[in-house]
């Protein structure tokens, strides 16, 4: 089960291979946020407050394009080596 805060590899799509961690899950909708992957721009308007631009962001990724890694079992294999 992908929880917050594990390590995830991701199966497919364009960051096919990469690794990251869990920082939100949707359970409703079966999708993930996962650390600098899947990034998007967002444009955002200028306020009084905030000055505008065009900003990177993650964006969530279906939960079956995603693999739980066992740091365990990553362990054992570096050490066979």
């Amino acid at each position: 089960m992908i929880k917050k805060g594990l390590k995830v590899r991701v199966l497919a799509g364009r960051d096919k291979k990469k690794e990251g961690e869990v920082i939100e899950i949707d359970r409703v909708n079966n999708r993930a946020k996962v650390k600098e992957i899947n990034m998007v721009k967002k444009h955002v308007k200028t306020t009084k407050e905030k000055k505008g631009g065009i900003f990177p962001k993650e964006s969530f990724i279906h939960i079956s394009n995603l693999k739980l890694i066992d740091e365990k079992a990553v362990k054992k294999k570096e050490a066979k080596k």
